[in-house]
């Protein structure tokens, strides 16, 4: 697209966009039912007499998914709702049997909250979160499994969700994406939300219009159920571009539905947008209004953890740690608990060793796991072994080089440093005579580089050194060897 390079505007155009983020909150039943919400189960085969709206069953509400959503609320700073609402949200699909949703509109749990997010140039910006509620999901309608009929499988109807409803703050799919990433890692932080997309726990429905500056919001139209964040930028590119088009051509922008082609990369239309209104939703008569104590919101308050932008800055400050690898480490609460613990367990302290186990988690374990697909729970060593690894570095029994061997030993066969590091004599040869005797043979059989040295090609330094190391094994103290061969020299 042809973007402004200094006020975010496309062809002229200011783009405007709101998320309304759909995450699948994290608990072993359903909302309104015991049936539980494994994923990968057979059709049909995790489903209630009230998933299945049969006559006279009754909702009974979860309360861990309550208690969810709040913390959700917390962690993005947003106000607790004391007095809470479910409503019927009316309307017809085969994959809804009561012919309602159950959802939030009048009294929803979470009101305003914000996620920052961090732009191209450094700077943050700050998005604002309208609301946020709870509601049942529907069940899934299937069309490719036969080409003259469609199945529905109501695994999936009744399992809670939060509607996560921002502000149209955004200006730009690079901010879309910055958001929705940004969400996902405090969700993941207060486990309220797993945050896996390729098995439909987040969805995205993406609001754009595009505006002169200045001028009122314009026609928006709806991007439904998008599922990774890729696909979030293309149909945001997509869209901004066509409503553009179809505004300088005088078309106007239809408010409507659309569905997003990941194959063709475009949206194409699916039903003209419903308002509120279409809806007629009306308070659930099944189910009374959901109180919250002052009490019950202050224990979640108190069992918060430390939140991402929060941990970051302690990480900066506590470990002398760069930016950048703050940010890596803490985007995954799983990671940032890792460091922390291997940063506990180094006998060297925090302040010397986190650098270099941060440097090690974010270079060669993370290779490792890519390169084999594993995670951090199954790289087949604890993380402690990542300390061990650093304090045998900063003790000078071992280099940096020789720590790549013994860490790749230690992937393979699961052994800690210290044994592997005894096992095949890799301590690191500190003794000065021995050292010199291999500076002085390297010397004497390479009198022509001596001299060019002499003569001020200094680069040749650095073959000096590879061949020393060379008669040492690769053992020999690195720094010893730099400073024998400086004075020899």
């Amino acid at each position: 697209m042809e973007k402004s390079a200094t006020n975010n505007l496309v062809k002229g155009w200011e783009v405007v966009i709101g998320l309304e983020v759909h995450a699948q909150i994290s608990t072993k039943s359903k909302l309104f039912s015991q049936s539980p919400t494994e994923h990968g189960a057979e059709p049909n085969t995790q489903v209630s007499f009230y998933d299945a709206a049969m006559p006279g069953m009754l909702p009974v509400l979860n309360g861990l998914a309550i208690d969810k959503a709040i913390k959700t609320g917390i962690g993005v700073g947003g106000i607790i709702n004391n007095f809470s609402q479910f409503d019927r949200k009316c309307y017809f699909y085969p994959d809804l049997p009561s012919g309602y949703q159950i959802s939030q509109l009048f009294f929803p749990i979470v009101k305003g909250g914000e996620v920052t997010i961090e732009l191209q140039d450094g700077s943050t910006k700050t998005i604002k979160i309208e609301r946020i509620h709870v509601e049942q999901d529907a069940g899934k309608s299937i069309h490719d499994l036969s080409p003259d009929r469609s199945y529905v499988d109501l695994n999936r109807a009744g399992v809670p969700l939060m509607e996560i409803v921002s502000k149209p703050d955004m200006r730009s799919p690079y901010e879309a994406m910055q958001f929705i990433k940004k969400l996902m890692m405090i969700l993941r932080y207060v486990e309220s939300c797993d945050c896996n997309m390729e098995r439909g726990n987040v969805r995205a429905d993406a609001n754009i219009s595009v505006r002169k500056p200045g001028d009122p919001l314009g026609n928006r139209a709806e991007v439904k159920n998008l599922n990774s964040i890729k696909f979030l930028g293309q149909a945001l590119n997509y869209e901004i571009e066509r409503q553009i088009r179809d505004m300088e051509d005088g078309k106007g922008v239809r408010q409507e539905s659309r569905l997003f082609d990941s194959n063709l990369g475009e949206t194409r239309s699916m039903r003209s947008k419903e308002d509120a209104a279409d809806y007629r939703y009306h308070p659930d008569p099944d189910l009374r209004p959901v109180i919250l104590t002052d009490e019950r919101v202050m224990r979640l308050i108190q069992e918060m953890p430390e939140l991402p932008d929060d941990r970051r800055a302690r990480f900066i400050e506590e470990y002398d740690l760069s930016k950048s690898d703050a940010f890596i480490l803490t985007e995954d609460k799983t990671v940032a608990d890792h460091f922390e613990q291997a940063v506990s367990c180094s006998k060297a302290g925090a302040k010397k060793a986190a650098k270099l186990i941060a440097n090690w988690i974010i270079v060669e374990l993370f290779a490792l796991l890519n390169r084999e697909g594993k995670t951090l729970e199954t790289a087949g060593f604890p993380i402690e072994y990542i300390a061990e690894l650093v304090d045998l570095i900063l003790d000078k029994t071992i280099s940096g080089k020789i720590a790549k061997t013994v860490f790749a030993e230690m992937a393979v066969s699961g052994l800690s440093p210290s044994a592997i590091v005894s096992k095949l004599g890799l301590v690191q040869i500190q003794d000065t005579s021995a050292i010199e005797a291999a500076v002085d043979n390297v010397l004497s059989t390479n009198e022509k580089q001596v001299e060019q040295y002499k003569d001020g090609k200094v680069q040749l330094f650095g073959f000096f050194v590879g061949q020393v190391m060379k008669e040492l094994h690769g053992k020999g103290n690195p720094e010893m060897v730099n400073e024998i061969l400086k004075k020899k020299l």
